[in-house]
């Protein structure tokens, strides 16, 4: 427990003070947003605010984890090292997409079947190391199954389990980067997700197969270590909000959106609950179906359903105020959150 709240003071402290010399290095570097020519006219002022600001989550997440580790001589575990990599992987594809966009200053990056093989082959590499590194109970950091507050059902198989991985990975990556529209929308809702994941690993640790052997334990081979991952992540996620809240002075950028959709992934495979992510993460589920319904919708009849796509847009032009609905957008996921937290205490309460 003391590695948690050291991993989480130590990358806060990280990203409050390091976003602003991110800041003022970036504006020397002219590393600055482009904008949608086509998107809200209250957006023209956010041109060349800056933007990566992700590799400051990433950096200030990572030495938080190593430093949390290292102060209380508590060795990292492999389930941990796996979703920092994964993390770390889907970051470095936001960060070459960011790069072309202010390299070539237009609000386009990678296209879109590069940036879907970037994720894939980062989250490809994340399976398959995932269901290896068995400990002495015989346990991986994930095995071929489904789950939902556990693994359930028979073995899927290794080669439909990596698809459905990289699905998700992708899946939750491109939904954080879609939600990530408005100032600090997808970063207090990330923060929300990854809160919900530092409780979920401490109580699956205080109910772990291996010490408390009962029909409500969890077998999760490394919960406490997922619960400092998640911490340290919240931890610079909420050093970076500070100065990411409305009105922004920096962005996270895909480097940001990317990484943070690929931890909260990784943190549902590891904590066997893959299909409980998208009830925490709601707001990202509605958010990404939107643009599916707006695309279908005109590709299918010529007419569109929203006013603009992603949803936070479509409030927009009807006159809502950004703080309102990033305000707002933060109580739907935290609904989302509570009822998925409910659940996950429930099934616990009520194992048959």
């Amino acid at each position: 427990m003391r590695t948690v709240l050291v991993a989480a003071g130590v990358s806060t402290l990280l990203a409050l003070l390091g976003t602003p010399l991110a800041i003022k290095m970036f504006i020397t570097r002219g590393y600055g947003q482009e904008i949608r020519a086509d998107g809200p006219a209250g957006h023209a002022t956010k041109r060349g605010t800056p933007t990566m600001g992700g590799t400051v989550i990433i950096i200030a997440s990572l030495i938080g984890y190593f430093v949390g580790h290292f102060t209380t001589n508590d060795p990292p575990s492999a389930s941990g090292l796996l979703v920092l990599m994964l993390m770390t992987g889907l970051g470095i594809v936001g960060f070459m997409d960011d790069f072309i966009k202010i390299y070539k200053q237009r609000s386009l990056g990678l296209r879109s079947g590069a940036k879907l093989g970037g994720q894939a082959v980062v989250g490809a590499l994340f399976v398959l190391l995932v269901q290896r590194f068995r400990n002495g109970y015989d346990l991986s950091p994930a095995d071929a199954h489904f789950s939902f507050l556990r693994d359930f059902g028979p073995s899927i198989g290794p080669v439909f389990f990596g698809l459905w991985v990289v699905f998700m990975i992708a899946s939750m990556s491109n939904g954080v980067n879609l939600t990530d529209g408005l100032d600090g929308l997808a970063t207090g809702a990330a923060c929300q997700v990854l809160a919900a994941y530092v409780i979920i690993g401490i109580w699956q640790d205080r109910n772990d197969c291996t010490s408390f052997l009962a029909a409500q334990c969890y077998q999760v081979r490394d919960p406490l270590d997922c619960a400092i991952v998640a911490a340290s992540v919240l931890g610079a996620c909420v050093g970076f909000l500070w100065w990411n809240a409305p009105p922004a002075r920096i962005f996270m950028g895909d480097t940001g959106s990317l990484a943070l959709g690929g931890v909260l992934a990784g943190l549902a495979v590891v904590t066997r609950t893959q299909l409980l992510l998208p009830l925490l993460g709601g707001l990202f589920v509605i958010i990404t179906l939107s643009v599916v319904i707006q695309v279908g919708s005109f590709k299918l009849t010529g007419r569109r359903v929203f006013k603009m796509a992603p949803l936070q847009h479509h409030f927009e032009l009807l006159g809502w105020a950004e703080t309102t609905i990033v305000i707002r957008f933060w109580l739907i996921s935290g609904l989302f959150i509570g009822l998925g937290l409910v659940i996950f205490y429930v099934q616990w309460m009520s194992p048959g």
